[in-house]
């Protein structure tokens, strides 16, 4: 039986791609997330880390120039929807050095814009562990900067040969743990969203006083 989705208003998402390579697998995910998210009821934009060119960031370059123009589109990106999703490859064992300058160059705005926001991550790689040693890292910067990163994460292996001609995984089970678990993350994003009771044990959960003075928005 299909799962019915979300009722009142549409809820947006931002889904991103750290790739900036044609035909990058990570973009394909990206896109896959994003048709799964409309399909159940919300909406989604669809971009690549390529939209948000920076400089590598230096003190002395933000002091004289202020955050690039590809930080300010990233950041418009964040807040103008519900909640986002990152489809990262992984980088000699890690996250990509240029999603991460785009983090820190993000993270120098004021209010900080990254605290309390609601990420799903995800990866694509043609090696057996699926790019997931670069998510656990990924998580790192995203949860020191007050990001609500979903519990459960998502990494394709052996990549190369998982996308059937239709954008969809080739492997029916694959396709339904996919599936299965952006719309988990999906049920999470409605329930903060709209019910301030879930947000407050999200809190608690991390281990967090849900109170302003501890919120990690500087």
């Amino acid at each position: 039986m299909a799962t019915p989705p979300h009722t009142g208003r549409n809820l947006s998402y931002f889904v991103m791609s750290a790739s900036a390579r044609a035909d990058s697998w990570n973009t394909r995910l990206a896109r896959l997330a994003a048709s799964v998210i409309e399909e159940r009821g919300g909406t989604a934009e669809v971009a690549t880390i390529g939209d948000f060119d920076v400089p590598g960031y230096h003190g002395d370059h933000e002091a004289s120039d202020g955050i690039p123009d590809g930080a300010e589109r990233f950041r418009s990106r964040l807040l103008d929807h519900d909640a986002f999703v990152i489809s990262s490859p992984e980088y000699n064992a890690s996250v990509p050095g240029v999603l991460k300058n785009l983090i820190d160059w993000t993270s120098r705005f004021r209010p900080q814009p990254f605290n309390e926001r609601l990420g799903l991550l995800m990866s694509a790689s043609p090696s057996r562990t699926g790019g997931n040693r670069s998510l656990w890292a990924l998580r790192v910067p995203l949860e020191a900067l007050g990001a609500r990163v979903h519990p459960d994460m998502f990494s394709l292996a052996q990549s190369a040969t998982a996308f059937g001609e239709d954008g969809r995984l080739a492997h029916g089970t694959l396709q339904e743990q996919f599936e299965e678990n952006v719309r988990g993350y999906m049920d999470l994003v409605e329930a903060i969203v709209r019910y301030p009771c879930a947000k407050k044990a999200w809190v608690e959960y991390l281990g967090q006083r849900p109170d302003p003075a501890f919120r990690r928005a500087e």
